[in-house]
């Protein structure tokens, strides 16, 4: 609980605080208060001594008031001397925290009778009518309008209140901003700007008072400015010239733009003095062509899309030599389908023809293909009883020179050649799979993210087939120590005689 009090002495058992028995007229009191602690101040000697809150007028009342005014409570009586008798005081009014920050929160609202209603409001709270607080009653719901209307008007002047920077040569404040509010509420919006302008200098004027923050110390007085247009700001033109080349009259969207900034605010905005224009250029066509140029401009980049999503739906190629899922076709001399028998236990899958097979037709027959029959034999299998193909059909090269030099398949003509590969898989129907290097694994699992290292080893199943992972022979081929490709070679002789012993099982 919150004593409801203003700082000054206790009332005396004669009157009061400033209100003697004479003035305690039956015809009543008339009230006049600039501020909320003097309302509290004279809000309290009523209270004590019992006047109603149809027995006092609120001096003053519809003319705002100014809450950043000076000076004391001044209760004036009305009716003859003489003619009120003493009333007793009361006991001391308490009221709780909650309803003590709603009336000084509502005591910011220009309404026509706002210190009537808050003494009405706290009078029938001494009388034990707490209803007085819900939403459900008459005068709970007019507290709690005016406590809503002044946070609102709190929050629109933090949004739209828009400093302008002063020359350098003008001195201080650096920053000047003009605010039209409906409430008197700068008080509480200097408390918010001081804390977060820190120690720049600042000064936000409004028709009523002016408050000033030099960086140390907050000032207020009356008003200074009549509007924004005596404020002076080097850099606004910059700053529409900015605002100017971000709007997108494309995406304008005029009803909503004014829901979420209200009309009152456009005319002290900086931006207010283009808008129309802009909306109405918007209107006239601009919206069509208003990003024509600037997305002309733009180079673009490349999106990587599955070769069957960026297709339209289409027959497929039945042959390797009418295949163009990709673009590699264009610079191979020929496309190398898989050889040998028709349904082998055993299927072995590459990454993609080399310089000699591509001109052969026939895959493996190079230096690789070489080294890879010498592993064959060595393993005891019979090459003519396995199926040797490539996860990419076509040969993928960079000029260097007069030679023709191999180059990584991307994953993209990767998954555009997996239609020829799973055609093979599905007609061959092998019991185990020996992948020579990284981009065949990645092909046979259809995982970008497969790796050599972590497939080698050991076998594992997959789509209920055996999968042998090891290295390609051209890997065998180009380290280069011997003892790194007598390790290499040995590791694809070892994948062969695990396949053979995984097919016969």
């Amino acid at each position: 609980m919150t004593a409801f009090t203003g700082g000054a002495d206790a009332p005396d058992a004669a009157g009061g605080n400033g209100l003697s028995a004479s003035q305690s007229a039956a015809a009543g009191f008339a009230v006049c208060v600039a501020s909320f602690a003097e309302w509290r101040d004279a809000a309290r000697d009523l209270l004590l001594h019992g006047v109603a809150p149809h027995e006092v007028q609120w001096a003053g009342e519809g003319q705002g008031g100014d809450l950043l005014s000076t000076g004391a409570a001044a209760p004036i009586p009305r009716g003859k001397p003489g003619d009120a008798a003493t009333l007793a005081p009361s006991t001391q009014p308490h009221l709780p925290r909650t309803l003590m920050e709603m009336l000084q929160t509502a005591a910011c609202c220009r309404v026509p009778d706002r210190w009537g209603l808050l003494y009405r409001v706290v009078w029938r709270w001494q009388q034990g009518e707490h209803d007085v607080m819900s939403p459900a009653d008459p005068d709970g719901a007019r507290l709690a309008g005016m406590v809503k209307a002044v946070s609102r008007e709190i929050h629109d002047m933090h949004a739209y209140v828009r400093f302008r920077e002063r020359p350098a040569d003008a001195g201080a404040p650096r920053f000047v901003a003009w605010f039209e509010p409906q409430h008197d509420v700068l008080p509480q919006v200097a408390g918010h700007f001081k804390r977060r302008m820190g120690g720049t200098s600042w000064m936000i004027a409004t028709p009523d008072a002016t408050v000033m923050w030099d960086g140390a110390t907050l000032h207020t007085t009356g008003p200074l400015l009549r509007g924004p247009a005596d404020i002076e700001d080097a850099g606004e033109a910059l700053w529409l010239t900015y605002y100017q080349s971000i709007f997108n009259p494309a995406r304008l969207n005029a009803p909503l733009m004014q829901s979420h900034i209200p009309s009152r605010f456009w005319k002290n905005l900086p931006e207010g003095a283009v808008v129309p224009h802009m909306v109405s250029a918007a209107a006239a066509g601009a919206r069509k062509v208003g990003q024509m140029e600037a997305v002309g401009q733009r180079k673009g980049r490349v999106i990587p899309v599955a070769a069957e999503d960026a297709q339209p739906e289409r027959q497929q190629p039945s042959t390797l030599d009418e295949c163009r899922r990709c673009e590699l076709w264009k610079n191979a001399t020929q496309g190398v389908g898989g050889q040998g028998a028709r349904h082998a236990k055993i299927m072995v899958v590459g990454e993609q023809p080399g310089d000699q097979e591509d001109i052969a037709g026939l895959p493996f027959v190079g230096p690789a293909g070489q080294l890879l029959d010498r592993a064959i034999a060595q393993a005891s299998v019979d090459r003519a009883k396995l199926y040797i193909t490539n996860a990419v059909k076509h040969f993928k090269w960079e000029p260097r020179g007069k030679r023709r030099l191999h180059k990584t398949p991307a994953q993209r003509e990767i998954d555009a050649c997996h239609y020829w590969l799973e055609g093979e898989l599905a007609s061959v129907k092998p019991k185990v799979v020996v992948t020579l290097g990284g981009t065949a694994l990645k092909a046979v699992l259809e995982d970008p993210k497969a790796t050599l290292k972590d497939a080698m080893g050991e076998p594992f199943l997959h789509q209920d087939r055996w999968i042998v992972a090891t290295y390609h022979p051209s890997y065998a081929l180009r380290v280069p120590d011997h003892e790194s490709r007598e390790a290499a070679f040995n590791a694809i002789v070892v994948a062969f005689e695990r396949a053979r012993q995984l097919a016969g099982k």
